[in-house]
């Protein structure tokens, strides 16, 4: 009986690509779980510290960073899939949707925690 793999609806199709193309894969996915944690430890830090700032923007700028992590780390295994049904179909790796979103979130808590230092 053959071994079935999950999710099925990526291994399901195409061939088996070069396992270096799927390790790559695998590296930048895990890669984006990294980077959820630490917007997640970041924004937790952020609000448990206090550090003297302005309640509200620290707030504002912990929930920011919270958010862009649970957002990021299902977007990551979307990703991944994607990916690497792009590999397995011998087609173009699709474009990635995570860059301008997670830059504009960083931007955005970096803004509200240095407004909460100057009106502390």
């Amino acid at each position: 009986m053959p071994r079935t793999r999950f999710p099925r609806f990526v291994f399901d199709t195409g061939n088996e690509p070069d396992p270096r193309f799927t390790m790559a894969n695998e590296r930048t996915f895990l890669a984006w779980i990294r980077t959820s944690l630490a917007l997640l430890a970041g924004g937790i830090a952020l609000e448990v510290l206090g550090l003297g700032l302005h309640e509200g923007l620290r707030i504002a700028a912990s929930l920011v960073l919270m958010l862009a992590a649970v957002i990021a780390a299902p977007l990551a295994y979307l990703g991944w899939a994607r990916n690497e049904r792009a590999l397995r179909n011998n087609t173009a790796l699709p474009a990635s949707p995570f860059g301008l979103p997670l830059a504009l979130c960083v931007t955005l808590a970096g803004v509200l925690v240095v407004l909460a230092y100057l009106l502390r």
